[in-house]
C-alpha cells in the first residue's frame, strides 16, 4: 500500500503549505534542541533512505512493548493463530495512521498537538491533551511493568524494586538527548534487533504449524461473535496502534533538514513512509512471533490459560525441552522494557509542549510522567504480587485503545483539509480510507466501553 503524497498536480503553491489554513503566527517546534539538525539534502537517494531511516523505528517501539506481549500471549494461548488477523489489520492501520502523521509534520510545521492548539478552542485542546496524557500513562504503566517482570525474571529483582529501578531512565533518556538524535535512534535499532533476533529463536525451537498460521492470518468471523475473544482482539488493537505515537512521529520526523519547497516536502513524505513502513513491518514479525509461539507451544499443549507474562516464561523451557528459551524470552522483554522508556520521554515532551506551549526540562518531565506510572504500578506490586501485575498490565491496553479515536480523527482531519495541506491534502480514496479506519476504532471502543460497564451493572 503507498500512501501519495498529494492529490493534486505537481506545481508550486501560491504560499507555503505550512501557512495555509493556519495561525500565521510562528510555532516553535518540539524537541526544538534536535529540530533541523540532520541533513538529507543532495544524497543518492539509497543515502536519503538511511538518512530518513530512524523515526520510524522510534514510533515502532511502540508497537511492541510490554503491553503488546500480554495482549499477544493471551491471545495465542486462548485462541491458538486465530487473531494473527487482528495483529496484521492493526499493523496495516498502523501503517497508514503513521503515514499521514509524518506527513503532517513535514507539510505544515507542526506536530499534531501543536495542530490541535492552533485549531480548537482552548477547552476542547485542553480536554485532548488530558486524554492524551491518560494513554501516555498507561502506556508508560506497560513499560515500567514489563521492564520490572524482565528483571524480576532473570535477576530475581523483586517486583516492587523493579518498579524503582526503572524511574532511572531518565539519566539514560538525558545522557543520549544531549548526544544527538542519530546516537538515540541507532541505540533503539539496537534494542529492536536484539527482541527480534530472541524470538527468531523462539519460533525456531517452538516448530509451529505453518500451515495454523498462514490460516490465522485469514480474518474470520468468530473474532466478533466470541465477547472474550473481541476483548483480547481490542486490546491487541489498543496496543499496536498507539495513540501517543501519532504525536511523537509528527514531530521527530521534523529533525531532518529537507528542503522546505514544495518539491523538498513531496520527497521528505515519500522518505519518511519507506521508514515508517519499514520499521513498522519489523513490530509486525515481532507481535505475530509473541503470539505464534504463544499458540505454538501453550494452546497446543492445552496450556490455555497462560495470559501472564511470568507464566510463559516458566513454562517455556520445560514445554520446549530448551533450557535457554525461557531466559531468551526474559532478555527479549527486558530490552522492549527498555526502549520502550526512551520513545515514552519523547512523546511525553513533545505532547505537553504541543498542547500547552509550557517547556519543562526533558528530566522534570520525565519525572512527572514516570511518577504517575510507577505509583499504581508500585502499588499493584506490593499488594497484589505478579498476578495483579499481569492484569494491570492488559488493562492499560485496553485504556489505550479508549484513547484512539480522539488522536486519529483530529489526524485525519487536518490531513482531509486543503486549507491545511494544499496540494498535500490526502486524495479522496486515502481520506475515506482514513476516515473508515477511525470509525472502526471508534465502534470497537464503543463496544467495549457498553461491555464494560455493562459487566460492572450486573
Amino acid at each position: 500500500m503507498s500512501l501519495p503524497a498529494h492529490s493534486a498536480p505537481h506545481h508550486e503553491p501560491a504560499h507555503p503549505p505550512p501557512e495555509e489554513g493556519w495561525r500565521r503566527s510562528r510555532v516553535t517546534p518540539s524537541l526544538a534542541e534536535v529540530y533541523r539538525t540532520i541533513p538529507v539534502s543532495d544524497l543518492t537517494w539509497w543515502r536519503k533512505i538511511l538518512a530518513f531511516a530512524g523515526p520510524g523505528y522510534l514510533v515502532a517501539v511502540g508497537y511492541m512493548d510490554p503491553g503488546n506481549w500480554a495482549t499477544d500471549l493471551a491471545g495465542g494461548a486462548q485462541f491458538g493463530y486465530t487473531l494473527l488477523s487482528v495483529i496484521l489489520l492493526s499493523n496495516l492501520m498502523a501503517v497508514l495512521l503513521q503515514g499521514l502523521a509524518s506527513k503532517l509534520g513535514i507539510v505544515t510545521g507542526r506536530d499534531l498537538a501543536q495542530a490541535c492548539r492552533d485549531h480548537f478552542t482552548p477547552p476542547v485542546a485542553f480536554a485532548l491533551w488530558v486524554l492524551c496524557e491518560i494513554a501516555i500513562a498507561a502506556c508508560d504503566l506497560a513499560e515500567v511493568i514489563g521492564t520490572a517482570i524482565a528483571l524480576n525474571l532473570l535477576f530475581g529483582i523483586p517486583l516492587a524494586w523493579g518498579v524503582a529501578i526503572t524511574a532511572l531512565d531518565v539519566l539514560l533518556v538525558l545522557y543520549l538527548q544531549n548526544k544527538g538524535f542519530r546516537l538515540l535512534e541507532a541505540l533503539v535499532i539496537a534494542l529492536i534487533a536484539t527482541v527480534g533476533i530472541c524470538f527468531l529463536f523462539e519460533l525456531l525451537v517452538s516448530k509451529p504449524d505453518l500451515g495454523g498460521v498462514a490460516r490465522g492470518f485469514v480474518p474470520s468471523s468468530e473474532i466478533v461473535t466470541n465477547p472474550a475473544m473481541l476483548y483480547i482482539a481490542i486490546g491487541i488493537l489498543g496496543a499496536t496502534v498507539m495513540p501517543h505515537n501519532l504525536y511523537l512521529h509528527s514531530s521527530i520526523v521534523q529533525t531532518r533538514k529537507y528542503d522546505e519547497s514544495s518539491a523538498g516536502r513531496r520527497e521528505a513524505v515519500r522518505y519518511s513512509f519507506v521508514d515508517s513502513t519499514i520499521a513498522l513491518t519489523f513490530a509486525l514479525f515481532i507481535n505475530a512471533s509473541i503470539l505464534i509461539v504463544a499458540a505454538a507451544t501453550f494452546h497446543r499443549t492445552g496450556n490455555t490459560h497462560v495470559a501472564e507474562i511470568q507464566d510463559a516464561y516458566l513454562l517455556l523451557s520445560p514445554l520446549l525441552g530448551v533450557k535457554v528459551a525461557s531466559a531468551v524470552f526474559a532478555l527479549a522483554l527486558l530490552a522492549s522494557g527498555q526502549n520502550s522508556t526512551l520513545t515514552g520521554t519523547l512523546a511525553g515532551q513533545i505532547v505537553m509542549e504541543g498542547f500547552l506551549n509550557i517547556r519543562l526540562r526533558p528530566w522534570l518531565r520525565r519525572l512527572i510522567t514516570r511518577a504517575i506510572a510507577i505509583v499504581p504500578a508500585a502499588t499493584v506490586a506490593i499488594l497484589y504480587g505478579a498476578s495483579g501485575t499481569a492484569k494491570l498490565l492488559v488493562l492499560s491496553q485496553v485504556i489505550l485503545s479508549l484513547q484512539l479515536s480522539f488522536a486519529v480523527v483530529p489526524l485525519v482531519a487536518f490531513t482531509s483539509d486543503r486549507r491545511k495541506m494544499g496540494d498535500f491534502v490526502n486524495a479522496p480514496w486515502l481520506r475515506n480510507l482514513a476516515y473508515m479506519v477511525a470509525f472502526v476504532i471508534a465502534a470497537l471502543n464503543a463496544w467495549l466501553l457498553f461491555q464494560t460497564v455493562s459487566a460492572w451493572i450486573s
